[in-house]
């Protein structure tokens, strides 16, 4: 068992898992946009996926839910069908890759297991994206709003809530833990081509000596 190829898959997971528990509390959180106005400094609004709150300044939040579907913006029904489908890839790549691991025992050969870790690394990629995609999306949005020029000076606009740098942060791990899951394939399928040889290049040198020995007498 190769101990850097364990390192590199171990890492891997742990950023994998990271990643998706941040994708996960990006999907909850209710700051993806934040508002507060000059007129009402003590609250201050927040617009997430499934509710909007108020947020006083004593610290109290109060949220309320959206009425329906049908009524949403499409930005934020777009959002909430890629967040969801990422969270749900993500956790099909972290159930395919955990028996791919060298440190776990059965799931098959070092090929069935390499082929694993690649899948599940491939799907931890493609969560990643899918999480950037709607966070990025969001955050251009309100960038737009917010340099438009046809909108009067003293209208209230969006800006960045938590959850958007935290569903970048969880994007950009899962492609890591993606990669790195793929690399720590490539290098376990590299380090048995390298033993052939070496056994080879043993019999070959083992071959020559005994072949002088023979010449010799």
């Amino acid at each position: 068992m190769d101990s850097r190829g364990c390192a590199l898959e171990l890492l891997g997971v742990l950023v994998y898992v990271a990643g998706w528990l941040c994708a996960l509390a990006t999907a909850l959180l209710p700051q993806w946009l934040t508002m507060s106005t000059a007129l009402m400094p003590a609250e201050s609004y927040g617009l997430g996926l499934w509710e909007t709150c108020v947020v006083q300044d004593l610290g109290v939040m109060e949220c309320r839910s959206y009425d329906g579907l049908l009524g949403l913006p499409g930005y934020l029904k777009l959002a909430r069908v890629l967040m969801c489908t990422a969270l749900a890839v993500g956790a099909l790549g972290a159930v395919v890759t955990a028996p791919g691991l060298q440190l776990v025992s059965g799931g098959g050969g070092s090929g069935v297991k390499s082929t694993l870790r690649a899948t599940g690394g491939s799907l931890g990629v493609v969560s990643g994206v899918l999480c950037l995609v709607p966070v990025s999306h969001t955050a251009h949005l309100a960038v737009a709003h917010f340099f438009d020029d046809t909108v009067p000076d003293m209208v209230p606009r969006w800006e960045f809530g938590e959850a958007l740098f935290c569903g970048w942060a969880g994007g950009f791990l899962l492609v890591a833990a993606g990669l790195l899951l793929v690399s720590s394939c490539w290098r376990s399928r590299a380090e048995p081509q390298a033993e052939p040889q070496r056994r080879y290049r043993v019999m070959s040198a083992d071959a020559a000596s005994s072949r002088k020995h023979s010449e010799y007498v």
